[in-house]
C-alpha cells in the first residue's frame, strides 16, 4: 500500500519520479537489487493510464516487438533495452501473478478481464521489492550533488543517490500528465525535441465533417497513407473526424498541413472490379455496387460525395467509359483530404518527441556526465506504434535502468 508517512528529511538510494508503468516497474526492479527506493507522484492513484488503456483491458505488450516499431531521431537507442527485456519476459511475469490474457490481433496481448490486473502486478511487485510509494507528493526542486541529488518535495527534503525521471509525456492531462520531465531535462542541459500528440484521432474541416458526422460510430477496414507510411486496419468515423487503429497509427507520421489518402476498398482493384461488373451486370448502377462492398450508409455517403464533386454519373455501369471507371477507382482508392488537425493531447495515447537520447546511456539510462540522473519510458524521444509497443518500451527501459542499481 502507498506510504502515507511524512518526514522533514528522508534518504533513499533511488527516488523514482512517476508512478506510472515505467516508474513502478523500475522501482520494483531496483528494490529487488537491494536498493532503498522511494516512488513519488503528484497523482491520487498509481498507474492511472494503465487502468484506462486498451479500453480498460490494457494491451500490455506485443509479442512481435522489434526496434522497427519505434519512432525516434536516434533509432538505434531502443535496441539494447528491448533485447534485454523481451515481451516474453513480461508475459512470464503476469503469468506468475495469475493474470489471464488474450491475443486479439496477432501479437497484441490484453488482459482477459481488466487492466486492474496489470496495476495489481505492478503494486504487488513494488511491495515485495520493499520500495515505498508516496502519492499526492509534489516535487519542488532538484539539486544535483557530487554523491547524488537533493530533492525538495512536499514530503520534505529527500537525499537520494539517484533520481529516475519516469514522468511520461503530455498525453491525457486529465490523468495528471505534465511537462515536468521536460523541464527537468532542460535544467540538466539536455535537448528536448519538439513534442506533439501521437496515436491520436484526426479532425475534419467543416465540409467533410458535415459529410461524415452522421455516420459516427461506423467502422470499416481501410488502407490509410500519410507521411510516407501506409497502414491497413479499421477506421472509425466519429462526430469530430476519424479514429480507429488505422488512423491512430498513421497519426504518428502525419504532420500538420499534410494531406492524408484513404483507400476505402483496400481488398479490391476497383477499376478491374467495375469493368467486370459492367460486363456481367450492365444495368447495375455504381450506388448498388458500392453498397455491396462497403457499409451501406458509408456507400451512400461516398456516392453522394462523388456526385457532388464530379460530373453527373450515368444510371448504368454500361454507360461508364474506361476512363470514367479509372477516375472513380482513383477517387475511391486514393481519397485525398487535409485534416483540420488532431484531437491533441486530450485523447492522444502517446507523446511524440521528448528528451533527446543522444546524451542518455542506452545501458542504464543515465545522463552522460550526470550518473545520478536517469530518464526512462515515454518522457524520452522513443515512441511506439499502436499495439502494445509503448508498454513494452516502458517495461524494457525500466528494467534496464532498475537493474543497474
Amino acid at each position: 500500500m502507498p506510504s502515507q508517512s511524512v518526514s522533514s528529511s528522508l534518504t533513499a538510494d533511488v527516488v523514482v519520479l512517476g508512478a506510472g508503468a515505467a516508474g513502478l516497474m523500475c522501482a520494483a526492479t531496483a528494490g529487488y537489487q537491494g536498493a532503498r527506493v522511494l516512488v513519488i507522484d503528484h497523482a491520487k492513484k498509481p498507474a492511472g493510464k494503465v487502468l484506462m488503456s486498451g479500453g480498460g483491458r490494457c494491451n500490455f505488450t506485443n509479442l512481435n516487438t522489434t526496434p522497427a516499431h519505434y519512432l525516434s531521431r536516434n533509432p538505434h537507442f531502443c535496441k539494447s533495452a528491448l533485447k534485454r527485456y523481451t515481451p516474453q519476459d513480461f508475459v512470464e511475469l503476469v503469468e506468475r501473478h495469475g493474470v489471464e490474457y488474450v491475443e486479439k490481433n496477432p501479437g497484441q496481448l490484453f488482459c482477459a478481464e481488466s487492466s486492474k490486473e496489470i496495476q495489481r502486478v505492478l503494486l504487488t511487485e513494488l511491495e515485495w521489492s520493499g520500495a515505498q510509494l508516496h502519492l499526492r507528493t509534489q516535487l519542488e526542486a532538484v539539486q544535483p550533488r557530487a554523491d547524488g541529488v537533493l530533492l525538495h518535495t512536499s514530503l520534505g527534503q529527500i537525499d537520494a543517490g539517484a533520481l529516475v525521471i519516469a514522468t511520461g509525456g503530455l498525453s491525457i492531462p486529465t490523468m495528471g500528465a505534465t511537462g515536468i520531465g521536460y523541464t527537468l531535462a532542460r535544467q540538466f542541459g539536455l535537448e528536448v525535441l519538439p513534442t506533439r500528440a501521437g496515436l491520436v484521432p484526426l479532425t475534419l474541416h467543416p465540409e467533410h465533417k458535415h459529410l461524415f458526422a452522421p455516420l459516427s460510430g461506423l467502422s470499416c477496414p481501410v488502407a490509410i497513407h500519410a507521411g510516407g507510411h501506409t497502414f491497413t486496419d479499421d477506421l472509425l468515423l466519429t462526430h469530430r473526424g476519424l479514429s480507429g487503429p488505422a488512423v491512430l497509427q498513421v497519426s504518428n507520421f502525419w504532420q500538420e498541413g499534410q494531406e492524408v489518402s484513404i483507400n476505402w476498398l483496400p481488398d479490391l482493384c476497383v477499376s478491374t472490379a467495375l469493368r467486370q461488373e459492367r460486363q456481367q451486370a450492365a444495368k447495375a448502377g455504381l450506388a448498388a455496387w458500392l453498397g455491396r462492398h462497403l457499409p451501406k450508409r458509408l456507400a451512400a455517403t461516398l456516392y453522394e460525395e462523388i456526385t457532388l464533386h464530379h460530373d453527373p454519373l450515368p444510371a448504368r455501369l454500361a454507360d461508364l467509359s474506361n476512363e470514367r471507371i479509372d477516375q472513380l477507382a482513383n477517387h475511391l482508392q486514393n481519397w485525398v483530404f487535409k485534416p483540420a488537425g488532431s484531437e491533441g493531447y486530450r485523447t492522444a495515447e502517446v507523446t511524440l518527441g521528448g528528451v533527446a537520447t543522444e546524451q542518455i546511456s542506452s545501458q542504464n539510462f543515465a545522463v552522460q556526465g550526470l550518473e545520478a540522473v536517469r530518464f526512462i519510458g515515454e518522457v524520452l524521444d522513443v515512441t511506439g506504434q499502436l499495439g502494445g509497443f509503448n508498454f513494452q518500451w516502458a517495461w524494457a527501459s525500466a528494467v534496464a535502468c532498475g537493474r543497474s542499481f
